[in-house]
């Protein structure tokens, strides 16, 4: 369901980046996010395992995931396109996978491992097209999409630290998302030039994608609460599957070929594998 989620709301910034650019986009649709946790929380919110240690952890990751993530994802779109970016976002299980090993001595079974890579190869050859590299590609400008992957995967292996004391999926991404609100209207409020006029239908699609996005980030942490990261993570990362095909059948501007296909059929069978697998 989170992948789900993440997936839609792909395609809804897209439509909404034709109306408004990628940094109001943010300041739009993490917010939204943020007083829906808010507007809940006196509902769903569980204080009774409180612990002052798991909500300075989730404030912590709340500064860089989904705010700081979200910002070098868009500054890795202006650099190298959007076909570049998924693929390198697409390595995000690895980095959880390595830091659930190294911090919380998550035993990583090798069926997950190879449903990782399984799970990233069918990203890359779902997203990637024939000269996405634009001239004049810069090796450094690649350290953008490589940073945000690198924090995605870290930020679930904290994410994981903090449930293990305070298991409030809740309370993380409540925490959180008042953080990353916090970061993207001050980052916003330092912005120097002209500002963009905003508009209905901008500010219509970008707050459907912070509901979409909120969800993602909330249903994620309830996976992760239930269960270890190496199991949630390659899941998690499929969700250019779901934009794939949505995007196809919706906004006719991707095209299903032979190879998209064989990617999908990869994603698909790698993720099949780790759920089926008798790995503990």
């Amino acid at each position: 369901m989170s992948s789900l989620c993440f997936g839609i709301a792909m395609i809804t910034s897209r439509v909404g980046l034709r109306s408004l650019d990628a940094r109001s986009g943010a300041a739009i649709s993490i917010p939204t996010a943020t007083l829906l946790f808010i507007i809940a929380a006196p509902f769903i919110l569980d204080t009774s395992g409180f612990t002052m240690h798991a909500a300075l952890v989730f404030a912590a990751i709340g500064i860089f995931f989904p705010a700081v993530v979200t910002m070098f994802t868009f500054r890795s779109n202006e650099l190298l396109g959007p076909t570049v970016t998924s693929a390198v976002s697409g390595t995000a299980p690895l980095f959880a996978l390595l830091a659930a090993g190294i911090f919380l001595q998550e035993r990583v079974p090798p069926q997950a491992a190879l449903s990782a890579l399984g799970v990233v190869a069918g990203v890359v050859m779902l997203t990637w097209k024939r000269n996405a590299v634009r001239s004049d590609f810069a090796a450094s400008s690649l350290s953008w999409a490589v940073a945000g992957a690198v924090m995605r995967g870290l930020a679930q292996a904290a994410v994981k630290a903090g449930l293990l004391l305070w298991p409030s999926a809740f309370a993380a991404g409540l925490i959180g998302y008042v953080m990353s609100s916090a970061t993207v209207l001050g980052a916003d409020r330092l912005r120097k030039g002209k500002r963009p006029i905003l508009n209905r239908k901008g500010l219509a699609w970008f707050a459907v994608t912070g509901v979409l996005n909120g969800s993602a980030v909330l249903l994620m942490y309830v996976a992760l609460s239930m269960a270890p990261v190496w199991k949630v993570a390659p899941i998690i990362a499929s969700y250019p599957l779901i934009t794939a095909i949505i995007g196809a059948a919706v906004l006719h501007d991707e095209k299903l070929s032979l190879r998209t296909a064989a990617g999908a059929c990869l994603t698909v069978a790698a993720i099949v594998y780790l759920v089926l697998s008798k790995a503990h």
